[in-house]
């Protein structure tokens, strides 16, 4: 059995580490996006003058954030708690797409719907999606999956595989 093989997940799939979302200086674009996002999120169940502004408040800071870094990931967005965006530029979620706890997406990468298959991608927790990778139509990614760079994924991938090419295809289980 080689490395790869053997190790255990890092992270879990079902428990998000929030602490991967908390801001660490001021100017920390992907994780303010997050913030302006979970905080949005959060304001929605309130009521009232109040909460009515601070939902445009923190829609306006998301807006800034999504123009700085880039990124297109609506509002109302399912994501997981823990998420990274090492490099958020290009990154494009649709809407309805979700996102499980503790993922990593690079650069590049969009998350989408397919003009050959309906329905929009699930992601499994723990995931890694390389830089320019596309997950298209009704697809669900496994827990602690790898996707590789400029990967189009175009069908499911089973939980802890790798997944590389166009059109995708798993190449190795990680364990």
């Amino acid at each position: 059995m080689n490395d790869m093989q053997s190790e255990t997940p890092a992270v879990s799939a079902d428990t998000p580490d929030w602490t991967r979302e908390r801001p660490r200086a001021l100017w920390d674009p992907s994780r303010r996006l997050l913030q302006c996002q979970r905080r949005y999120q959060a304001a929605r169940s309130r009521s009232g003058f109040a909460a009515k502004w601070l939902r445009k408040w923190r829609a306006l800071q998301h807006r800034f954030w999504s123009l700085v870094t880039q990124a297109e990931i609506p509002l109302n967005c399912d994501i997981g708690g823990g998420l990274k965006l090492p490099h958020p530029n290009g990154v494009v979620v649709h809407p309805r797409a979700r996102i499980g706890p503790n993922c990593i997406i690079f650069q590049q990468v969009t998350l989408g719907t397919s003009s050959t298959r309906s329905g929009v991608p699930e992601i499994g927790g723990g995931v890694e999606l390389g830089a320019g990778a596309r997950v298209l139509g009704s697809v669900k990614i496994g827990d602690h999956a790898i996707i590789g760079a400029n990967a189009v994924v175009v069908q499911d991938v089973p939980e802890a595989a790798i997944a590389v090419g166009i059109p995708a295809r798993v190449i190795a289980k990680r364990w």
